[in-house]
């Protein structure tokens, strides 16, 4: 045999080699995700973006997972027990798992994640007051743990599936320190870290040592693309495989499914959109004033001609599959003479001035905030739009209160429960509320955190909303679908609601 012949049986057999390497682990290539924005760390503890989780949740695992149709299901603990009326819950941890870097997960690493949630570290970010019930965490032994809380959480183990509950490696944070830890993520998920380009894009690798078994992708690489135009470019030229939400505008769902390689998915959403009142400046402040912006636009209108078809009404700050809506709540009517009734008896003038913040990459909502703005010249009111980057108006413009009158509100709500949208949203002291305090409100609040009772829950949630929406805290817009545009090379591709994505079955032709 000659050289070039061995050299070339040679290359065969390292080929044949490796495809059986890749069979036995079931990769199947690599897919590419379009994500709207960068949340900047990847630490749970120090987020609350839906863009974060779509990448995260293949990264991290929490206590409890929360499948595609909804359902709870066990994660890294195999059963649970709710003790003590609801304020022990007891965990069976699973055992055998592992960090992506070796280290042994265990009730130790449950504690570490727990304490340092509710310590000084999860104090700087906005997880911390999400799981405010927990009091400890006791270690029973190496794979059991018992939560004991301040009072029943009857949402607790929905919020253990997600954000700020992922469970953390104590050994790599310590030896890597925080810092460190934000931009090289370490977790037990069915996918590694790789690298990370701030602004540009994470690649993750495939983690064949999983509990739940190897995904079938080798590699997973997402995209920061906020412009929705060049994300659906990207898409067409078979540079990306997948669009998340909230990415794609409505104007270019026919684009897409005029392209034999693409396809546009829906799902329905909890994720609304509103336009919040500045309640404690301006004329804002006054309620009558807030009333008459609700009356002065016509929200469904929006809904049948920017929206097509792929939103619905709302009548307070959460969708029709949450857990506290009210079906019985009318929206404000479209009434502009009875907007210009309440406005002159608040005394406002024609030509007010409104400013209306919004985030300035979201092309569909650009679309809706110009046409609120026009409805609003209607009856009066001056108003313009102050467009933002993403993380400029969530971090430095809304927490602060440096908004103007009005300012969008995106809520994902991932919960399906109105509690975690509504704490947040108008609890005194919350970074969401800025700007109102109402101790009768705190109290119904806090009232409904601590009932186990269902029934009596849901009647406290319903009357949370009907009070904000008396109070005019905000202008309720619309629930929308979650969109995703789709390569037709990628396979057993699966929706969720919440954009929680979890990509381990999925193939890419």
């Amino acid at each position: 045999m000659n050289k070039q012949s061995a050299l070339t049986k040679a290359f065969k057999a390292i080929a044949v080699t490796s495809s059986l390497t890749m069979a036995t682990f079931g990769f199947a290539g690599t897919l590419t995700v379009s994500s709207p924005q960068d949340p900047g760390s990847w630490d749970p503890i120090d987020t609350f973006l839906v863009n974060w989780a779509s990448v995260a949740t293949n990264m991290y695992d929490g206590l409890t997972y929360r499948s595609p149709d909804l359902k709870l299901q066990p994660g890294l603990a195999t059963s649970w027990e709710q003790l003590d009326n609801g304020t022990r819950i007891r965990f069976i941890l699973r055992q055998g798992v592992t960090f992506h870097n070796g280290e042994a997960f265990n009730s130790n690493t449950v504690k570490f994640t727990f304490d340092r949630l509710m310590g000084d570290e999860g104090r700087k970010g906005p997880q911390r007051s999400n799981y405010a019930a927990i009091d400890s965490v006791e270690i029973i032994d190496d794979y059991t743990v018992d939560f004991h809380l301040k009072a029943a959480d009857p949402v607790l183990l929905t919020k253990l599936a997600g954000y700020g509950a992922m469970i953390v490696p104590p050994a790599y944070i310590k030896e890597k320190g925080e810092d460190f830890f934000n931009t090289h993520p370490m977790g037990t998920g069915p996918f590694k870290f790789a690298s990370y380009e701030p602004k540009v894009g994470i690649k993750l690798e495939a983690f064949e040592k999983h509990w739940g078994g190897a995904p079938k992708l080798t590699n997973l690489n997402y995209r920061f693309i906020s412009e929705p135009s060049t994300a659906v470019a990207e898409l067409q030229s078979g540079r990306v495989d997948l669009v998340i939400p909230p990415t794609i505008p409505i104007g270019m769902i026919s684009t897409i499914e005029k392209d034999p390689k693409l396809k546009v998915v829906t799902t329905v959403s909890p994720t609304v959109y509103a336009l919040r009142f500045n309640t404690k400046n301006g004329i804002t402040k006054d309620e009558r004033v807030r009333k008459a912006l609700i009356y002065g636009v016509d929200r469904q209108a929006i809904i049948d001609s920017i929206l097509d078809g792929q939103a619905s009404a709302i009548s307070s700050f959460q969708s029709a599959i949450s857990f506290g809506e009210d079906p019985t709540m009318k929206p404000l009517p479209y009434d502009p003479n009875k907007a210009m009734q309440l406005l002159k008896a608040a005394g406002i003038k024609p030509g007010a001035k409104i400013q209306i913040d919004i985030r300035g990459n979201n092309a569909t909502f650009n679309e809706v905030s110009q046409a609120v703005a026009s409805y609003l010249q209607v009856i009066g009111l001056n108003a313009t739009i102050k467009p933002y980057e993403t993380s400029v108006l969530l971090n430095d413009i809304v927490p602060a209160g440096k908004t103007g009158e009005m300012f969008q509100q995106s809520w994902g709500g991932w919960t399906l429960d109105y509690d975690n949208t509504a704490y947040f949203m108008y609890h005194t002291g919350e970074k969401w509320n800025p700007y109102d305090s109402d101790l009768e409100l705190d109290a119904l609040l806090e009232s409904q955190r601590s009932i186990t009772d269902r029934a009596k829950r849901e009647e406290i949630l319903k009357s949370i909303a009907n009070y904000t929406a008396n109070r005019a805290l905000e202008m309720p817009l619309y629930s929308l679908n979650a969109i995703f545009g789709v390569s037709t090379r990628v396979k057993n591709f699966t929706p969720v609601p919440d954009s929680r994505l979890r990509l381990s079955d999925v193939t890419v032709d």
